[in-house]
């Protein structure tokens, strides 16, 4: 019978730091999922203390995700949530093809509602920063 084994030597260094940076990686994606999440809940919170009911929570449409999905008592509101340091670093992270985005993913969602294209809504924008302080940025970017 034929033992194998396995040659730490032939196969270097290299190989071991390769394996560390992708623990590493997916170490912080794992981190940011989780901060993703515990971003989110806070935003909700806050949403539920104004009398707004969640929806759906990253929905994802052909077009893309919306975060979260809200019914006001008057609108539909669609949240992109963001998190940073810094509140001024948080709006920073929305970009104009991400908006694009959750504007096409929300045509979507409303194509699913008895109201359709004609129903109220709102585009917002949850952001949190280091301190996990939530401020919720009401028609953040435009008119659908």
């Amino acid at each position: 019978m034929r033992q194998l084994a396995f040659d730490f030597e032939a196969v270097g260094v290299a190989a071991i730091v390769v394996a560390s940076d992708v623990l590493r990686r997916q170490d912080r994606g794992r981190r940011a999922y989780l901060s993703g999440q515990a971003a989110e809940a806070s935003v909700l919170r806050a949403y539920e203390r104004r009398g707004a009911s969640l929806l759906n929570q990253r929905w994802r449409g052909q077009s893309g995700e919306i975060d979260m999905i809200l019914r006001a008592p008057d609108t539909y509101v669609f949240c992109e949530v963001k998190q940073a340091a810094s509140f001024d670093l948080a709006l920073q992270r929305l970009h104009q093809g991400q908006m694009r985005r959750i504007y096409a993913a929300a045509s979507e969602y409303l194509g699913l509602l008895p109201e359709g294209q004609l129903a109220p809504v709102r585009f917002d924008l949850g952001i949190v920063d280091g301190r996990g302080d939530v401020r919720i940025l009401e028609n953040a970017f435009g008119h659908f």
